[in-house]
């Protein structure tokens, strides 16, 4: 979880870095020059610092748990301090009627039982595969034998009683 958990925020902070440095550029190609300022070459170095640390411990987490356990918990974290980094650093939501707001929400609410869903569903369908290939085997080995407990050769099994 710790892992995750500091992937997950540092990652957040590297989408509010680059959608710092995109305003920059931004500004900078319509005109107004934004990388003699300090804080441009700032965020750039933030950007790639966040992107090294996010890489290194969702590599750190992806070894030491799996990863279906791994993903849905990271996006989840992610998208959720993504947010809310966007509404605190940028005040998304001062410009947003109250209904952007809700409509945003239930979004975030669909995103996060989409997930949910479908993590659920992928448990649910690999436990059943696995016991319909069991069943599968136990079936296939059940004419390998003759009445006395001999193995059959492959030819043998085959030939008409």
């Amino acid at each position: 979880m710790v892992y995750i958990g500091v992937c997950s925020l540092v990652g957040s902070l590297s989408v509010m870095s680059v959608k710092a440095l995109g305003i920059a550029l931004k500004l900078t190609f319509e005109g107004m020059n934004q990388l003699i300022y300090p804080q441009t070459w700032i965020f750039t170095m933030i950007v790639l610092v966040c992107v090294i640390t996010q890489m290194n411990y969702l590599n750190k987490a992806l070894d030491t748990f799996n990863t279906a356990v791994v993903s849905p918990i990271y996006y989840v974290m992610f998208t959720s301090l993504t947010i809310l980094a966007s509404v605190i650093m940028f005040k998304d939501w001062d410009r947003q009627n109250p209904t952007q707001i809700v409509t945003e929400i239930c979004g975030f609410v669909t995103i996060l039982s989409g997930t949910f869903l479908l993590h659920k569903t992928k448990d649910a369908v690999d436990g059943s595969s696995a016991s319909i290939q069991m069943r599968m085997s136990k079936h296939s080995d059940e004419n390998a034998y003759d009445p006395e407990g001999m193995p059959l050769r492959r030819q043998d099994n085959m030939r008409p009683s």
